[in-house]
């Protein structure tokens, strides 16, 4: 059997995605892959994908040059978690303050992991986790 090779995109759907990839841009850094009317993706530690699909638009299917992607949409609020070092977590911590993002909860796991959890501007549910929590 063939094998998986990983997550590849990450779907959010925002009311303004402009206003969501400004966000993830200014406190991550991440760079800009694709703009339009409908989505933005973004660049993960070069190799994953955020996409922020504008809200409500993408339900019906989308005709492209090579193709018809069908018809999504997914409604908030969402749950991710982004992989840090555990060498990072209280700079992490000092710069999620200075970006003025709350911090809503902190968790240390039975396993050594920690978490920090923050929403994002439309209210889903971001974590930064340390190596650990699960055992892959």
């Amino acid at each position: 059997m063939p094998e998986v090779q990983g997550i590849l995109e990450t779907a959010l759907y925002v009311a303004d995605p402009a206003r969501a990839a400004d966000f993830y841009r200014r406190v991550f850094q991440f760079a800009t892959l694709l703009e339009s009317d409908r989505l933005i993706a973004l660049n993960v530690a070069n190799r994953n994908v955020l996409l922020l699909f504008k809200a409500g638009a993408t339900s019906e299917p989308f005709e492209t040059p090579g193709g018809v992607i069908p018809g999504h949409n997914g409604s908030g609020p969402d749950h991710f978690a982004f992989a840090i070092a555990d060498d990072d977590l209280a700079s992490w911590r000092s710069h999620l303050e200075q970006q003025g993002v709350a911090i809503e909860s902190e968790v240390e796991w039975s396993g050594g992991s920690k978490s920090l959890y923050f929403r994002d501007p439309d209210n889903n549910l971001a974590e930064l986790i340390t190596p650990g929590f699960w055992k892959l």
